[in-house]
């Protein structure tokens, strides 16, 4: 781990963290100070509930974060017409990714056609307007040949991302997942992983596995870890982060 340390900048960390901003309670000041806190670390996006999308984008303007939201979330059972006007009015107010949930009933149904027109329906309007879309497979909840289908019906529709999990199921990512999800899409299919990435150590292992993207809310403690370790001050293992990572 060290030595993959060493090849990594500061901005290498940063660019793959999705700062999650997603649970039920948060009031708007711990919104907006989350934003400020990606702004201040450059990192890759926030990924905020949809009524936030306005007001982070206002935030983030000017920077060179992301704003993300989710849509069909966290279930992923909305209608595909639901999911659609979700994703339209996100980019309306601001999204420029795209987090959503995969019809898991359907896709355990075997009814692989209907799975793959829910993804490409909002594909086709993130696509439109120059967004990522990212689909959220809840891994918690399929068998591996699940996993495999839904990276082939993801690829298939054209998404951006393959992700493990929303960080509400009973489990979140895994390596064992995410090498699946890696050997099962083609190499511009990306992989995001989510839920229980919370240190720099962790996130570390799963950018050997592949991983270019994670969710987390231990940002600012997986980054305050990496400066340490590059200034040679912190031992391995010294970031912590909060329970419950998305």
């Amino acid at each position: 781990m060290a030595l993959f340390i060493d090849k990594l900048t500061e901005r290498d960390i940063a660019k793959t963290i999705d700062h999650s901003l997603l649970r039920p309670e948060l009031d708007d000041a711990f919104v907006e100070a989350g934003c400020r806190l990606a702004a201040k670390y450059d990192v890759a996006s926030v990924c905020v509930r949809p009524v936030d999308v306005r007001r982070a984008a206002a935030l983030l303007a000017g920077t060179d974060v992301a704003v993300g939201t989710t849509i069909g979330f966290p279930h992923g059972n909305h209608r595909t017409e639901t999911k659609v006007f979700e994703a339209q009015q996100a980019l309306a107010d601001g999204a420029t990714e795209l987090d959503m949930v995969l019809q898991i009933g359907a896709l355990k149904s075997g009814r692989d056609a209907d799975v793959q027109a829910d993804i490409e329906a909002v594909v086709t309007v993130g696509h439109a307007a120059g967004a990522i879309v990212k689909v959220i497979f809840e891994n918690a909840y399929l068998t591996d040949d699940e996993k495999v289908r839904a990276c082939r019906l993801t690829e298939a529709a054209g998404a951006d991302f393959v992700k493990t999990s929303t960080g509400f199921a009973p489990s979140g990512a895994t390596h064992d997942d995410l090498r699946l999800m890696r050997a099962n899409t083609s190499p511009h299919v990306r992989v995001k992983a989510a839920g229980g990435v919370r240190t720099l150590d962790a996130l570390l292992a799963v950018m050997e596995l592949g991983v270019t993207r994670i969710g987390a809310t231990a940002t600012e403690a997986i980054i305050l870890d990496f400066r340490a370790r590059k200034a040679g001050t912190a031992p391995a293992g010294a970031s912590t982060g909060e329970p419950g990572g998305y």
